[in-house]
């Protein structure tokens, strides 16, 4: 077997991701409007430790150092999102030039150090203004964000390597208007499921848009993935991770690659499933330049209702209590070949692991389960792509710990520590393997 780093092309995509709610702070700053976290925040109870995006990694007022941190690392990539309604406050009406002045100002200092810059319209950082008027439930924010993505592209598209539509639709519906423990708080499955057929009609009305208006970048959409697996052989066992692979995965990747909902989804919502208009279904399917796969860990489910809990088979978790299964990621890759044999290039946008790691130990951080974790994660892609999967690229979660959302700052996942208080940034153990991963494999 070659050592790990050969087995990638050499123009294979290296990367790390950030999301602008979690890191760039400077919430009130520079006519950035209210984003639908800034409101959720301020609930009781909804955040763990009570805390917000205000500050965060201060990322706003430190780009430059960060940028720098980038390029320490030796990636050739750097995967952030943009914040809506820094750009336009309300999510509809004036835009904000100084807040596309952020954003330009960091694309350009990428070019300047060679990475390649992959933005995200909407990493889930809706304006409040948009909110107020329905959301992602009301068919005009649709297309708002149509307008929104080719305003965007008009001011720096040019210089963008790649742009995402939506990071992980499931998370925005189910999280976030199903269980309601994310923003915006909605507890409606009904809504939930609307809410999943808008962000995918925005993603290809607007894959349409940018294309007609000349995009120069790959253009796709970021979904968040697990493989299910049955708890037992038992046949209602397999039914049951049947029917939750069709919720989590195909009820996204059917639509974009195949152009209608799976039927056994449909059968389970009932009247709840979504409205869809003559011609929405047509304009999702939309040719992609790539896919982008968020993976942290599988799923084990039991027709019982009560889905196998990490730990209780004996493999590691992570702080997120989340299971550490990295032979899940190719499994999920090899599946998703098989179903949609013309699959776009993929990317693997995020994968990594919290882990309990605050503590700086003679300028220090030994993080040697995260390390683990990427490493055997980057050998499940190598794995996928010798089994035929078209894979393009892998980005650690996350450049930096950061604002874990519901978490606050309680849960680190950056290969770079951030003391909160004083804004240092440390590179961790897991950072320096990265490092001297990717100088082996340029050699």
């Amino acid at each position: 077997m070659n050592p790990l780093h050969r087995q990638f092309p050499p123009d294979f995509v290296w990367g790390v991701a950030t999301s602008s709610f979690q890191i760039e702070g400077a919430a009130h700053e520079d006519g950035k409007g209210e984003s639908i976290w800034d409101r959720f925040c301020q609930q009781p109870g909804a955040i763990a430790d009570a805390s917000n995006g205000d500050v965060a990694c201060d990322h706003y007022h430190r780009l430059d150092e960060d940028l720098d941190l980038i390029a320490a690392l030796g990636v050739n990539c750097y995967r952030f999102s943009i914040a809506w309604p820094r750009v336009q406050p309300l999510g509809h009406g004036d835009f904000n030039p100084k807040g596309l002045d952020f954003y330009e100002r960091l694309v350009d200092g990428l070019k300047r150090r060679g990475i390649q810059a992959f933005a995200t319209l909407n990493h889930w950082d809706l304006p409040q203004g948009l909110q107020d008027r329905g959301g992602w439930n009301d068919r005009d924010t649709v297309h708002r964000f149509v307008d929104y993505a080719r305003h965007v592209q008009a001011r720096i598209g040019d210089r963008l390597d790649g742009l995402t539509t939506h990071n992980e639709p499931w998370v925005v519906a189910v999280l976030g208007h199903e269980q309601g423990n994310f923003a915006p708080g909605i507890k409606s499955r009904r809504i939930a499921a609307q809410v999943s057929h808008h962000l995918l009609l925005s993603h290809g009305l607007a894959l349409q848009a940018l294309r007609a208006d000349g995009a120069r970048s790959l253009l796709g959409i970021v979904l968040n993935l697990s493989s299910c697996m049955p708890a037992t052989a038992m046949p209602a066992d397999i039914a049951a991770a049947r029917l939750a692979d069709s919720r989590g995965r195909r009820w996204y990747t059917d639509p974009l690659f195949k152009g209608h909902y799976p039927d056994d989804v449909l059968a389970e919502l009932g009247a709840d499933a979504p409205v869809v208009q003559p011609g929405d279904m047509a304009a999702i399917a939309q040719p992609m330049d790539y896919l982008g796969v968020n993976y942290y860990t599988r799923s084990v489910l039991s027709a019982s209702g009560e889905d196998w809990k990490a730990g209780e088979r004996g493999l590691p978790v992570s702080d997120m209590g989340w299971e550490i299964y990295p032979q899940g990621l190719t499994d999920l890759l090899v599946l998703l070949h098989r179903d949609y044999p013309d699959l776009p290039p993929v990317y693997v946008t995020e994968n990594g692991g919290a882990f309990k790691d605050d503590a700086v130990a003679n300028g220090r951080v030994q993080d040697d389960d995260r390390t683990a974790y990427l490493r055997d994660h980057i050998a499940a892609v190598a794995n996928a792509m010798q089994q035929g999967v078209p894979m393009a690229g892998y980005m650690v979660w996350s450049l930096m710990d950061n604002f874990e959302w519901a978490s606050g700052y309680l849960k680190r996942f950056g290969i770079v520590h951030v003391d909160y208080a004083t804004q240092a940034r440390t590179p961790k153990a897991s950072a320096e393997w990265y490092r001297q991963f990717l100088q082996d494999w340029r050699r």
